[in-house]
């Protein structure tokens, strides 16, 4: 139930206390706090620990997954230019993913106690806290209920020749995704694709809401229609 006379308290943690603020919450988690103070989401120790994720964790764990599947295909006697093109593919699946996930899932309205509790763990703490950097890559359950539901559709949806690189390719485009996500948010780049990527992504954060939701590039949103205009006020 949502508490009209609720007051958020920044210093005490934030996952349960977000969905007393009901229709106001949009507003709230679309006022970044920019600062390098990390806000406490869980009371337990051992459940926030499992909502921190150091950025090099994803190349860790996931190019091995690349590398395993790109075999796979090569050892299938699968043709290096097949598997070249299944790769490169994947990645293409993976842009659209992205976009679709960031424009759809982590920036649906909510305004009940259930649904602000669970959008502000999906997305909602890192657009009100941008630069807190052990919440700016998925968790590594998280990004393997999506590589498991992406390698089931994948191989459902094509040949068993293609599934393999298919998939790593997947991966890989989420690797570069979620390293990429890092670097804007992290790194100082002042010229070409890098720069571009940083006021793209900071322009989403800071002044459009909801425009701008590609990551490693704005190709989607030109097709889409979310491309962010190059002035103009402030929207939601």
């Amino acid at each position: 139930m949502v508490r009209k006379d609720f007051t958020l308290d920044l210093s005490k943690p934030l996952v349960f206390q977000v969905g007393h603020l009901g229709e106001a919450y949009e507003e709230w988690v679309h006022r970044p706090i920019v600062g390098k103070e990390r806000p406490r989401l869980f009371e337990s120790d051992i459940v926030e620990f499992f909502t921190l994720t150091v950025w090099w964790a994803v190349p860790v764990i996931w190019l091995p997954v690349v590398c395993w599947s790109v075999s796979w295909a090569v050892q299938m006697g699968v043709p290096s230019a097949q598997v070249a093109a299944s790769v490169v593919g994947g990645i293409f699946i993976w842009t659209l993913l992205e976009y679709s996930l960031h424009r759809f899932l982590f920036h649906i309205k909510t305004t009940g106690y259930w649904g602000n509790t669970i959008h502000y763990l999906l997305h909602g703490c890192h657009h009100k806290h941008p630069m807190d950097g052990l919440r700016l890559v998925f968790p590594p359950a998280g990004a393997a209920i999506i590589a498991v539901l992406l390698w089931y559709v994948i191989k459902l949806t094509t040949p068993p020749t293609i599934a393999p690189a298919l998939f790593g390719g997947g991966v890989l485009g989420y690797v570069v995704y979620d390293c990429t996500h890092y670097y804007v948010h992290h790194g100082k780049p002042d010229k070409g694709v890098p720069s571009y990527l940083k006021r793209f992504h900071m322009n989403h954060h800071f002044r459009i809401q909801d425009k701008g939701f590609g990551i490693t590039s704005s190709f989607w949103d030109i097709v889409f229609g979310t491309l962010p205009p190059e002035s103009g006020k402030k929207t939601r």
